[in-house]
């Protein structure tokens, strides 16, 4: 054998080929102008509907005010008031059983002022979805999952429900 016949075949190699010239980067106002109205429509749509803002504060507020309510007292003298009333023992009136059970009201409220307001009028299938879920969480903590999950369920349901029907009215 030769040295020719023991050297493997060398494949013939590719040159890359010419890309086509880039066009250059011309500014075009159009598509300035159109990003524009999108960022001046999120803003203004941000900045004039204040009222998430405002359901978010006064959750905040409600959270103070049960946590001074714990500290001053108060929760377990309405405990107190609660369990001979009703005369149970499975009243259990924790801080964060009222802070749930005040924001799924604040946020339940914000989904009604939502469906039927129509300068405040967005999507609430998530708002009455939340809102059943902290009321659960709420007063599941206070009188007992037993008898509060089918009350989230019908909740959810209802929130669903709303949903739909305010959807097909615009």
């Amino acid at each position: 054998m030769t040295d020719q016949e023991n050297k493997p075949q060398e494949e013939p190699i590719e040159q890359p080929k010419e890309q086509p010239p880039r066009q250059p980067y011309y500014y075009e106002e159009k598509n300035e102008e159109k990003y524009e109205k999108e960022d001046e429509k999120h803003e203004e749509k941000h900045t004039s509907d204040p009222l998430s803002s405002l359901m978010w504060a006064l959750i905040l507020i409600w959270a103070g005010v049960a946590f001074l309510a714990e500290n001053l007292g108060w929760l377990s003298n309405l405990e107190t008031q609660l369990r001979t009333a009703w005369n149970t023992t499975q009243v259990d009136l924790s801080t964060w059983w009222i802070i749930f059970l005040g924001a799924g009201v604040l946020v339940f409220i914000e989904a009604l002022i939502r469906s039927f307001v129509p300068a405040y009028r967005s999507s609430t299938g998530g708002n009455f979805f939340l809102s059943a879920i902290f009321l659960g969480i709420g007063l599941g903590g206070i009188f007992g999952w037993g008898l509060t999950w089918p009350f989230v369920l019908i909740g959810i349901g209802l929130a669903s429900l709303v949903s739909a029907l305010v959807r097909r009215r615009r």
